[in-house]
């Protein structure tokens, strides 16, 4: 597609209803995303996140070999894979890092034994790998919709504990909050956060999604809800921009929104140095 004009650019793939589609998982992906990312930066539980990504694997498949939904059957393997972590490092002397080396390649290597089972066209399950999130139908909008309303909520209404949770586990548990059982609360939070992002990067990808957008603001704000929302804004702002790079270009979207992404770190990175100098300047 050719452009006559800024607004022609802007204007034109949104005549296609899968570019429509696209664009509105992908914010409403990227708000979700930032604010699960931000606790996840801030507790440095981005292995784990990587680890769940994986670990949902062998749900998505058994979820299509039973020809069942699969962004559930990916949910519930990640959400009992994301327990099973607690469980393993609260009843044994193994470190959180080494029950999640375990876990991560063992579901994947089941993951990956299933789908050698598999003989038919798996274009479905290869997406998911991949990230295709110009093929999310109306259907899966509302399912995006649906649970990131949900977990969003859900945050709010444990802002405070899981904010304590994040900065001073040790005060967090002296006052009696729950500690293990908010832990695994967010675990498995980010266990569907990336369930329902994975259609946007794939699996691969996905931890970008959730680490990225939430590090950059970390570079920029000292605050934790302004890193919330500079995360949600800049999250936005790169899915926007990578889907339309990829529409003009032909190029995988969900690589190029990771790109995108990457790229404004870099750029937050050049600039934090800077902006440290000016708020010292001017405090």
């Amino acid at each position: 597609m050719t452009c006559t004009s800024l607004w022609a650019c802007v204007a034109g793939p949104l005549e296609f209803g899968f570019m429509q589609r696209g664009l509105l998982a992908a914010i409403m992906i990227a708000i979700i995303c930032a604010v699960i990312g931000a606790f996840v930066v801030l507790q440095e539980l981005a292995f784990i996140g990587d680890a769940l990504a994986h670990a949902s694997f062998p749900g998505v498949v058994i979820a299509y070999l039973l020809k069942f939904n699969l962004e559930l059957g990916g949910a519930l393997v990640g959400i009992f894979t994301a327990l099973g972590i607690g469980a393993i490092t609260r009843r044994s002397k193994l470190s959180q890092d080494t029950a999640i080396g375990v876990l991560f390649a063992g579901t994947f290597a089941l993951g990956v034994v299933l789908l050698s089972t598999v003989k038919s066209y798996t274009k479905d399950l290869f997406g998911l790998l991949l990230g295709d999130v110009l093929a999310i139908g109306t259907g899966d909008l509302w399912v995006i919709a649906i649970s990131g309303a949900l977990m969003l909520a859900l945050v709010a209404a444990l802002y405070k504990e899981l904010t304590l949770l994040s900065f001073d586990p040790i005060q967090a548990e002296v006052i009696g909050l729950p500690v293990g059982l908010l832990h695994e609360l967010l675990l498995a939070l980010m266990a569907v956060t990336i369930v329902i992002a994975i259609q946007t990067v794939g699996i691969v990808l996905v931890v970008a999604m959730l680490v990225t957008p939430a590090a950059t603001a970390t570079l920029l704000a000292r605050r934790f809800p302004m890193v919330m929302l500079l995360g949600a804004i800049q999250g936005v702002v790169g899915v926007v921009a990578g889907l339309y790079l990829s529409f003009y270009f032909a190029v995988a979207s969900g690589a190029t929104i990771v790109l995108v992404l990457t790229a404004m770190f870099g750029l937050a990175l050049l600039l934090a140095p800077h902006l440290a100098r000016l708020r010292t300047a001017t405090a």
